[in-house]
């Protein structure tokens, strides 16, 4: 046999070795990786390589508090792929996707750190980035599930999110796309706890410490009745039937944003005469039948509906609103134009780019008024002083 021959069959034979102890290294390595996470710990039960698709896959992964009263994992995936985005590498960039396969996230909120469980405390681009060292440039969830636990601390009200799909791309604006959203983002998914459905869809720009955005939020026909914890909690009210759907556009440029929420009630029924099975206070008997008759009174006795348009400007930390839209929606809805549940296109990046000029010349007038008042202040105290002069003067 010749050398070369030789060298060949020796070259192949080691890459057929290494292709089988590759995936041990990388499980071994990966679960070194997820072990210590501070407050945190991870485990992934297998690793497969596929080399030709430039991809591995890491299967059945869970992360759990360490020391927590939360009996489920923080986060289980039974499958997640990881790989080269191909279509972008044509394109002359070196970036990845990931893909989750029916994900699980479980948050608790607490004020005790032991029932908490939110994931706060984990660097979560520093984990990704050391599972795949390039940059991602699209993350994809498919049918996953989500739940908050006490996200509602005061009632104790828990919210989930079945059958989640996510999909984010071009986050690295690879793709050469017009405007200052890149980012094409769209997910959905059922909402069992309270019944009805969640749509989302935006732009965005990722590339920031916290994003700009332009999106479009709706949830529908959620159940009334399931509201009812907080209804008791904050307005003394429960609800007998009815559903509620909430539709949203919000946009926001370096941290000020521009939207509104619009939520309409269909059917709804809160006063009930005899309530079997429930002690009823007179408070609330009186505050029902007052509820329900407002509710009638500004009731679209067609549409049978409730509904306003809360405005909301401002910024993360300080968003604000005003009383008098949200009454006008609520009578225009009732007497004049039933609102409905379709977005009303009102918003646009724009205006939040305007929101922000704005801001900028209230400020600026702000600062001129201060400026304007201490030239004041400072011209009356040496006017003060020179009277004080001349009578000093007048006194010798």
């Amino acid at each position: 046999m010749k050398r070369s021959t030789k060298i060949i069959l020796a070259f192949v034979v080691l890459l057929i070795v290494a292709r089988l102890l590759l995936p041990y290294f990388v499980l071994r390595y990966v679960n070194k990786l997820m072990a210590d996470m501070g407050s945190y710990t991870g485990h992934v039960e297998d690793v497969d390589i596929a080399l030709i698709r430039g991809s591995y896959q890491i299967k059945d992964l869970e992360i759990r508090k360490i020391n927590g009263k939360i009996k489920e994992p923080f986060l289980s995936v039974p499958k997640i792929d990881l790989s080269v985005q191909w279509k972008s590498l044509f394109k002359g960039a070196l970036v990845g996707e990931v893909e989750c396969y029916q994900p699980e996230l479980n948050f608790a909120f607490s004020n005790n750190e032991a029932a908490s469980q939110t994931g706060k405390e984990l660097d979560w681009t520093e984990l990704v980035k050391d599972l795949l060292p390039i940059q991602i440039n699209r993350f994809a969830a498919y049918n996953g599930k989500i739940d908050l636990v006490n996200v509602f601390e005061a009632t104790n009200t828990d919210f989930s999110l079945e059958k989640f799909n996510v999909d984010i791309r071009n986050i690295r604006n690879v793709e050469d796309t017009p405007g200052r959203l890149p980012s094409p983002v769209t997910a959905s998914g059922n909402v069992p706890g309270w019944g009805g459905t969640m749509t989302f869809n935006a732009g965005m720009y990722l590339l920031k410490q916290l994003p700009d955005f332009n999106y479009n939020l709706s949830f529908n026909d959620l159940q009334l009745v399931k509201l009812n914890d907080l209804a008791r909690k904050y307005g003394n009210v429960d609800f007998e039937r009815g559903t509620v759907s909430v539709v949203s556009e919000m946009a926001m440029y370096d941290g000020r944003l521009v939207g509104y929420f619009k939520p309409l009630t269909k059917d709804m029924k809160i006063f009930k005469l005899k309530e079997p099975g429930e002690k009823r206070t007179v408070g609330r008997f009186f505050t029902e039948l007052l509820a329900e008759g407002g509710s009638e009174l500004l009731e679209n006795q067609k549409r049978d509906q409730v509904a306003t348009r809360i405005p909301l400007r401002g910024t993360v930390e300080d968003t604000k609103t005003e009383i008098w839209p949200i009454i006008i929606g609520v009578l225009r809805n009732a007497y004049v134009e039933a609102f409905t549940k379709e977005f009303d296109n009102t918003v646009t990046f724009k205006d939040a780019v305007e929101n922000l000029k704005e801001d900028y010349q209230e400020k600026r007038a702000e600062k001129k008024a201060e400026r304007q008042e201490r030239r004041e202040e400072r011209k009356q105290e040496r006017q003060q002083k020179r009277e004080e002069r001349k009578e000093a003067r007048k006194k010798e």
